[in-house]
């Protein structure tokens, strides 16, 4: 087999009586194979990195399907009987504690909180992106300084105020919390969707004559719903996983989901099964936002990632 390089920038390769002519420069047949490999090695790990995130998942829900000496087995009886009493025990069938005010508690300061943090962030999120105000970059970072503090730093003068106030156990208490928890990160993500819309569009609404609440209704909220959807679903699961404050700030009245999931850990010992059969409910909510907004999350998350 020889290689010479012949006129016109092209290399002329003999094996045997074939003669093959190629540009120069031009990778050989082998590597071209080579991104194709590459993709199904990238394939596998993304499966295997899946599979590991899910196992947790899987192994609670076969948990909260078996009885409590099953469930309290090492190593764990994987072929045990499929019983339904870990939800039973949920639903207070021995106890006679209802979850559904804790339920609706959380429902309550989730929906609540993130839809002012959607009518806050949204505007906020325009004057910093689509019309900047001056030092607009020292405002982003003021907002994500206000996440710098830890959450338990603050616990105490909340407390305090709140016990001054007379909003202890008070579920709007906790309206208020979510939202100022929320509103920086809703802030810098609502910035990047906005950043996307072309200013043409908007320039071009302006001339008709459409004004302010015109442009928002009518451009701005449409162009922007899959990454309004991301940022709200996103503002939803962090308010309705959020313990610590509601555990402090909240009694009887006020309890949310979180904070009646604890009450299955008694001084008794741990029921295992009872306790995953607690999560499995209360993860349903955001497993069902998460599926019926799935499609507009996707492209929130990747809206804004590419230039």
């Amino acid at each position: 087999m020889t290689t010479a390089t012949g006129v016109q920038g092209r290399r002329v390769t003999r094996a045997g009586g074939a003669v093959r002519v190629r540009p120069l420069g031009s990778s050989p047949p082998r590597a071209r194979r080579r991104p194709r490999r590459t993709g199904v090695l990238w394939g596998v790990v993304a499966w295997l990195a899946g599979l590991l995130f899910f196992l947790p998942v899987a192994w609670m829900v076969l948990t909260s399907l078996h009885s409590e000496p099953d469930a309290g087995t090492n190593p764990p009886a994987f072929t045990a009987p499929l019983t339904l009493s870990g939800y039973r025990e949920f639903f207070g069938a021995s106890t006679g504690v209802n979850p559904l005010r804790p339920l609706l508690n959380s429902a309550t300061a989730s929906l609540a909180s993130t839809l002012l943090v959607l009518l806050l962030a949204i505007p906020a999120a325009y004057a910093l992106s689509i019309r900047p105000v001056r030092k607009w970059s020292d405002v982003l970072f003021f907002f994500l300084s206000t996440k710098m503090l830890p959450a338990v730093a603050g616990l105490l003068p909340i407390y305090l105020f709140a016990q001054h106030v007379g909003l202890l156990d008070n579920i709007w208490l906790l309206v208020v919390l979510y939202t100022s928890m929320n509103l920086p990160i809703a802030v810098w993500m609502m910035r990047s969707f906005l950043g996307e819309i072309p200013v043409e569009v908007l320039e071009a609404a302006s001339m008709d004559g459409a004004g302010l609440i015109t442009l928002f209704r009518a451009i701005i909220i449409p162009l922007s719903a899959p990454g309004i959807a991301a940022t709200s679903l996103i503002c939803f699961i962090f308010s309705w996983n959020e313990q610590l404050f509601a555990r402090v700030l909240t009694g009887v009245d006020s309890t949310t989901a979180p904070v009646f999931l604890t009450s299955f850990v008694t001084s008794q010992g741990l029921f295992l099964a009872k306790v995953c059969a607690a999560a499995v409910a209360i993860s349903l909510p955001v497993l069902v936002a998460g599926f019926a907004a799935q499609d507009k999350l996707v492209q929130g998350l990747s809206l804004g990632a590419v230039k």
